[in-house]
């Protein structure tokens, strides 16, 4: 407030504040006449369009504020939320299970940028044995992908970690959407028996786990997928492989993913 009226002329700097503080006053205490207020309202229309940067500078501020409540509202839930992030029973975990480093991937089957992002994840766990992966179905792309999860999450319990790792990257390797049909058929190359999944697909388990991954992500503030979770930091899209290696290098020396 004190920058605006510090750019007013000094009548209207007076008039403009006292129309800000008659606002935090009793209504007893308001003095201003309809014709002053018009007065009031007009001088600082008149200002705004002569000025109107002031407006821009006033959305940048509000865009930072916005921005910064919505960082100190992840932090907040990455505490919330870091065990059943790394360590919930519901996990499908890949690569190294035992590994020193967590790297958390939330996707969706009929995602692009999911798609492409497969590949860095794929070079990771190849040139870092100790790399732990958890796969977090988060189907946001419609029904198709809630039910291509529902599979997958189902097919965890018939396939080992190397295959089910086989059946993820088939997945999202492959073209056009993938449903409950193409997941299934998938998973069937793999050695899962189809009359199982589709029992296993409307178990409380298997829907209870998108439930997590979904409370988990709205608490996130994840907008889409792909987005991962390393150390204390969430790391939104397919950013490519270096950025999240050097988020895992950083968490191997500081236990921060920067350090």
């Amino acid at each position: 407030m004190a920058t605006f009226f510090s750019r007013l002329s000094p009548l209207a700097a007076g008039l403009g504040l006292a129309m800000a503080l008659s606002v935090a006053l009793p209504t007893q205490a308001q003095t201003f006449n309809d014709g002053q207020k018009d007065q009031i309202r007009s001088i600082i229309r008149d200002y705004l369009l002569q000025n109107p940067e002031v407006l821009q500078e006033a959305m940048v501020e509000l865009e930072k504020k916005q921005k910064d409540a919505e960082k100190a509202a992840q932090t907040a839930a990455m505490k919330d939320y870091s065990g059943a992030l790394v360590n919930s029973p519901r996990n499908i975990v890949v690569g190294n299970p035992q590994g020193d480093v967590t790297l958390v991937e939330f996707f969706d089957y009929n995602c692009g940028y999911c798609k492409r992002a497969m590949a860095d994840v794929r070079e990771m766990m190849k040139a870092d044995p100790k790399l732990r992966v958890v796969l977090r179905d988060f189907p946001v792309l419609g029904p198709d992908s809630v039910e291509a999860s529902l599979v997958a999450i189902a097919a965890k319990n018939q396939l080992k970690p190397d295959k089910y790792w086989e059946f993820h990257q088939k997945l999202l390797d492959g073209r056009g959407r993938v449903g409950k049909e193409k997941a299934i058929a998938v998973a069937k190359e793999f050695g899962a028996d189809p009359a199982k999944l589709e029992k296993d697909m409307q178990s409380a388990e298997v829907r209870g786990a998108i439930e997590e991954t979904m409370r988990i992500g709205d608490a996130l503030k994840l907008q889409g997928t792909p987005a991962f979770v390393v150390g204390d930091e969430i790391i939104f899209g397919a950013v490519g492989e270096a950025p999240l290696k050097a988020a895992v290098a950083s968490v191997r020396k500081c236990g921060k993913a920067a350090c």
